[in-house]
C-alpha cells in the first residue's frame, strides 16, 4: 500500500498559485519563476517551447512536493515472534505405554496413543512458545530442538513409534538432556514437561542428579504420571477375570517430589479425560502470551520523483537555453 510520511508538505503544492498574485500586487510584470527561469503565471504570449518549458517546471515542482512528502511502499502484515516460553516434552517411549488401559471418548486405547493424540493438541496451541521434544526409554533422544515451529514438533511426535529407543524408562537422562538443552541458551522460562507411566530404571543419571541440576538451571518441571488405577483382566479362556493395577510400576513420590522441588506441579492422568483436563490446567499455569503483534515493512520510494523532478528541471532548462538563441 502507498502512503506518505509526510502528508503535510503537500500544501506546498499551492505555493506556484499563490506567488503570483503576491507577485502582481508588488510590481505586475513581476510573476513567479521557478529554477529553469519561466515565467509562471506571468505573460500568456509565451512561445510553444516556452510553454513546454513552463510545465516541465510545474510538473517538476509537484514532484518535488512529493518527494518532500516522503512517499512509502507498506509491504503486508508480518507478525512479530513474541517472547514465550521455551517448553521441552519428554515423552515416554517405553514398553508398558502400550497398555491399553486409558479410557477416551468411549473407547480403550492404550497409553501412548492417548498421550499422542492429546499431546499434539497441546502442542499446536502453544503459539508463542518455543518447542522442543525429548523421547526417551532406555535412553533419552533430541528428536527435535527448541523451535517456535509447533507443527513440525507435533509431525515428530506423530512419527514417533513405541520401542523405537528401547523398553525401559530413562527418566534422569531426560532431565538431564533438557537441562543440557535450555543451558545454551539466555535466560527465559525454561519449562520442561514430563509423562511417563513408570519409574527410572534405565539411563546415566538418577533422578536426584537430574532433579538437581534442573534445580540449579531454573527449570521448573511439570510431571504427568500416566496410567489407570485398575483393569480388568481376564483369566484362562475368559473365565475368572479379576482386577489389576496396571500403574504398579508409577512411582508417583518420585514424579511429585521433582514437581515441588523446580516449583512444579505433578499431574496424575487416569484416563483420556483427566489427561485433556490436565492440559488445561498447564494452559492456565504457563498461559501463552496473547496479542499479536504486527509489523508492517516500509520501503522508501522519495528518491524516485525527485530523480524525475530533477531530469524534468534539467530538461526546462535545456528547452529554455535553446530558446534564448532561436
Amino acid at each position: 500500500m502507498l502512503t506518505l510520511a509526510w502528508p503535510m508538505m503537500l500544501i506546498a503544492l499551492l505555493l506556484p498559485l499563490l506567488m503570483p498574485a503576491m507577485g502582481k500586487k508588488a510590481q505586475p510584470t513581476t510573476a513567479l519563476r521557478l529554477p529553469g527561469t519561466l515565467a509562471i503565471g506571468g505573460s500568456t504570449s509565451t512561445q510553444s517551447p516556452r510553454t513546454i518549458g513552463k510545465w516541465l517546471t510545474l510538473l517538476a515542482w509537484v514532484l518535488l512536493v512529493i518527494a518532500c512528502a516522503r512517499p512509502q511502499w507498506l509491504g503486508d502484515p508480518v507478525p512479530l515472534q513474541k517472547e514465550g516460553r521455551d517448553l521441552m516434552i519428554a515423552a515416554d517411549l517405553s514398553g508398558s505405554m502400550q497398555i491399553e488401559d486409558m479410557e477416551y471418548q468411549g473407547k480403550l486405547v492404550d497409553r501412548f496413543t492417548m498421550m499422542q493424540h492429546l499431546l499434539g493438541d497441546f502442542i499446536r496451541r502453544r503459539d508463542g512458545d518455543r518447542l522442543g521434544l525429548i523421547l526417551f526409554a532406555d535412553g533419552a533422544y533430541l528428536q527435535a530442538p527448541l523451535t517456535f515451529d509447533r507443527y513440525t514438533v507435533k509431525r515428530y511426535l506423530d512419527e514417533s513409534v513405541l520401542g523405537l529407543v528401547g523398553q525401559q524408562t530413562a527418566i534422569g537422562d531426560a532431565i538431564a538432556l533438557s537441562v543440557k538443552r535450555f543451558a545454551g541458551l539466555e535466560q527465559s522460562n525454561r519449562v520442561l514437561l514430563l509423562l511417563t507411566d513408570g519409574s527410572n530404571n534405565a539411563g546415566q543419571f538418577d533422578v536426584a542428579q537430574a532433579r538437581e541440576l534442573a534445580r540449579q538451571a531454573g527449570v521448573r518441571i511439570y510431571t504427568i504420571g500416566i496410567g489407570a488405577e485398575s483393569m480388568t483382566r481376564s483369566g484362562w479362556l475368559g473365565v475368572q477375570s479379576r482386577q489389576v493395577n496396571p500403574s504398579r510400576d508409577l512411582n508417583e513420590e518420585v514424579l511429585r517430589d521433582l514437581a515441588q522441588a523446580t516449583g512444579g506441579r505433578y499431574f496424575r492422568a487416569r484416563s483420556g479425560d483427566e489427561m485433556a483436563q490436565i492440559y488445561q490446567s498447564l494452559d492456565q499455569l504457563e498461559p501463552v502470551s496473547r496479542g499479536e503483534a504486527l509489523w508492517r515493512p516500509r520501503t522508501e520510494l522519495y528518491h524516485w520523483p525527485l530523480a524525475t523532478a530533477l531530469g524534468l528541471l534539467t530538461l526546462s532548462l535545456l528547452i529554455n537555453r535553446r530558446q534564448r538563441h532561436v
